[in-house]
């Protein structure tokens, strides 16, 4: 197994929802030397610095600055962006169900488009934030009960004969969690002495559930891997790994990296830490105006920059190869993605394209061609929604993976390396000459 297999695995293991992938990826910036900078503060950016701001805890944009920086000849942006939630189910507010006075399921909401099935007959958690009364104000902490705590029980195929032709699931119904007899208590309860607070301080909350099987490396060969939210955790820790091991080198290229995790992709994107959101162009025209660039100079730097936008795409499936087009069909562990869309749900062009192909020859990664079939509509991504708010050119890439939104989805266990290699390349500069050539 290689060290980002390893390291995927780790990272999917301890961070078991959005609030807890940022706040992971924030510890390591931390820990390499990155600064912390507040929305509603002044930021002091100096040349050679390193920074990271988030919004809402669920969504983080880190950059670095060259060491030497001419605001008349402004620097283009390397960027790559990626989202840190999953489909998951939500818990709702006052969620307590008792029923016959023997039960306690738990009332919760579908959070994106979830493989419904998957979820059934498998220990389950929860995990989230909580906002917490404080003397100094409410204050988020972030819980996971961290044990096997409840399950959705399926209906037994004695009392329903249509259970294996086909059944329409409502979430109302269907998909409440069993979480203890008539005497259970509230979820609260634990979620509040999880992180050593009085429930009475608890002043409101967000807990998804997240199943408790652990990530694993299976196949005849070892080849395959499989996981919760690989979808789009993968992307994101496959950018920041690259993010990070370009840094040590590079620190004085003449761009500006940029890693960003967005939020709510799954729902559309449409909220203030969502792609559609201004945080990435907020971001940069800061960091921009920080460094004595005009409006038309930023505009400059912009129509220099790149971006990768990453996110999973479907793999030819062994059972259902009718489902895949007809001659592009990508396949587990045959490299790095590049999505085409003539909708421009996906953001690839000929020009971003090309760059891609450029930034994977250098890196000695494979790629593979992605397009849905043409009566098929596939799923929407960050990329184009983020072009309205910040307009780079922009190539859609991933991984190809199996069981896309289910409670654990399947991907190749070497192709998680070949995106970190993308990333390094891309954040590592040594296409620059290539962009510049590719979008004059």
């Amino acid at each position: 197994m290689d060290q980002y297999t390893q390291g995927l695995m780790d990272f999917i293991q301890a961070n078991p929802c959005n609030f807890f992938v940022v706040a992971s990826q924030a510890a390591q910036l931390d820990a390499a030397g990155y600064v912390r900078l507040d929305e509603s503060a002044e930021w002091n950016i100096v040349p050679g610095g390193k920074y990271y701001v988030t919004r809402n805890g669920s969504a983080l944009v880190a950059f670095r600055v060259p060491v030497q920086v001419q605001p008349q000849a402004p620097l283009p942006f390397l960027i790559m962006a990626s989202h840190s939630d999953a489909p998951t189910l939500r818990i709702k507010t006052n969620p307590e169900i008792v029923t016959a006075g023997a039960y306690t399921t738990l009332n919760v909401e579908l959070y994106g488009g979830a493989l419904l099935s998957t979820w059934f007959d498998r220990p389950l958690s929860a995990a989230g934030r909580l906002m917490v009364r404080t003397p100094e104000g409410p204050q988020m902490r972030l819980v996971n009960l961290d044990r096997d705590l409840m399950v959705i029980p399926s209906l037994a195929i004695h009392q329903n004969r249509k259970s294996n032709s086909g059944y329409e699931y409502n979430v109302q119904k269907d998909l409440l969690p069993l979480f203890g007899n008539g005497q259970a208590g509230r979820i609260l309860t634990l979620a509040a002495e999880a992180v050593g607070v009085a429930e009475e301080d608890v002043l409101a909350h967000e807990l998804v559930l997240y199943p408790r099987m652990a990530p694993c490396v299976w196949g005849a060969s070892e080849e395959f891997i499989s996981a919760p939210h690989l979808d789009d955790v993968q992307c994101a820790y496959a950018s920041l790994t690259g993010f990070l091991e370009a840094g040590a080198a590079n620190a004085a290229d003449p761009f500006i990296p940029v890693h960003v995790v967005f939020d709510n992709e799954e729902v559309g994107s449409g909220t203030k830490q969502g792609a559609a959101s201004t945080f990435l162009r907020d971001t940069l025209e800061r960091l921009a105006e920080a460094l004595g660039c005009s409006p038309a100079q930023y505009k400059r730097a912009l129509a220099a920059s790149f971006m990768l936008s990453g996110d999973n795409g479907h793999a030819l499936h062994p059972n259902y190869q009718e489902k895949c087009d007809p001659t592009n069909r990508p396949v587990l562990g045959g490299g790095v993605l590049i999505k085409h869309a003539a909708n421009q749900k996906y953001t690839t062009d000929a020009a971003s394209e090309a760059i891609v192909r450029t930034l994977a020859e250098q890196a000695g990664v494979p790629v593979q061609d992605f397009v849905n079939r043409s009566d098929e509509p596939g799923g929407s991504t960050l990329g184009n929604l983020s072009s309205a708010q910040v307009a780079v050119a922009t190539a859609d890439v991933g991984v190809a993976q199996l069981a896309m939104h289910s409670s654990y989805e399947t991907c190749s266990a070497a192709d998680t390396a070949h995106l970190v290699a993308l990333a390094r390349q891309l954040f590592s500069g040594s296409a620059l000459a290539d962009i510049r050539a590719a979008l004059c």
